[in-house]
């Protein structure tokens, strides 16, 4: 026995469209798992989630997805349901940080500033500026940049590519003020905030997307991140407070944009992600390693964390 738990249940893969990070989250928590002494059994999520886990009786499960069902509240439920303790953040917490407009206008109310926004119909966002540019269009509830466009303020029209036949995103988006200068993250653990990473995207990149978030290379991670004591603070502390008033449980990343040339240096939440990524180059890993957790320690944390009714 390595603690409350022995048999591990990975949950990883899933039926999002961050599937391919998922399996590779889920791969490395399971290794990392088994080196800690765990007994560990991988488990590619389908909607026969139930029986699998009927069949392996886990003492515990890890979720590793991200993206929609896993990361949204559902699979949190149906843990709920077969009273299988599990990580990360409960239905109410993970329903909410997935929906942007709601995790906003929670953010809003305990003093997190947000950036201006707007939820209009995809059709709509096509016709016409529904915001002066720049802006930034993201489908209201998915992860890991899938789905967004930056509108530049030489655009004349908006990207038509919202238009498409084979949209596989929701059809209300949230057009949201494009905030220029330093993307920012910081990771919160229990009830810690950690170190805050400055991501740079590789050059010809125009933002932190896919390509940045999960190619080798394709982002660069400054760590800690060289900004003024005074903004490096608030930041940890605004991280700690989104994730306190979300409802987050376990491990959560929280991601801001600081305009450093503003007058008065503008700094906004983007939003808080409750299943970060746990791949080579993912970034909760790298500051839990900065603040002294090995990449085992972290995963030990998170599994001995794990419970129902969170």
């Amino acid at each position: 026995m390595t603690g409350k738990f022995d048999h591990v249940a990975v949950l990883l893969g899933g039926l999002s469209a961050e599937r391919e990070v998922s399996l590779n989250s889920g791969a490395a928590c399971a290794d990392a798992l088994e080196g800690e002494g765990y007994r560990v059994t991988r488990v590619d999520v389908d909607v026969d989630l139930a029986v699998k886990l009927h069949e392996i009786k886990p003492d515990v499960c890890f979720n590793a997805l991200h993206g929609r069902w896993g990361e949204d509240g559902c699979v949190q439920g149906l843990l709920e349901t077969l009273q299988i303790p599990y990580t990360h953040s409960g239905v109410l917490a993970s329903a909410l940080a997935m929906d942007k407009a709601q995790a906003k206008t929670a953010l809003e109310a305990v003093g997190v500033p947000v950036a201006e926004h707007k939820i209009v119909s995809r059709m709509v966002a096509a016709k016409s500026h529904v915001m002066d540019p720049p802006y930034v269009i993201k489908p209201v509830a998915e992860g890991s940049s899938v789905g967004i466009y930056i509108v530049r303020e030489d655009q004349r029209h908006p990207p038509q590519e919202l238009t498409a036949s084979d949209w596989a995103l929701d059809d209300q988006i949230m057009v949201e003020r494009f905030i220029p200068g330093k993307e920012l993250t910081c990771a919160v653990m229990g009830d810690e905030a950690l170190g805050v990473t400055d991501i740079v995207p590789a050059e010809g990149l125009a933002f932190y997307d896919y390509e940045a978030k999960y190619a080798h290379g394709g982002s660069k991670h400054v760590l800690p991140a060289e900004i003024s004591p005074n903004v490096y603070q608030l930041i940890q502390k605004l991280s700690l407070k989104a994730h306190k008033a979300l409802g987050c449980r376990g491990v959560s990343r929280t991601d801001f944009r600081f305009d450093v040339e503003s007058v008065d240096g503008a700094l906004v939440c983007l939003e808080v992600n409750t299943q970060p990524g746990m791949t080579a180059t993912s970034l909760v890993p790298e500051i839990a390693a900065h603040a002294g957790w090995s990449f085992g320690e972290l995963i030990r944390w998170i599994v001995e964390d794990a419970s129902c009714n969170r």
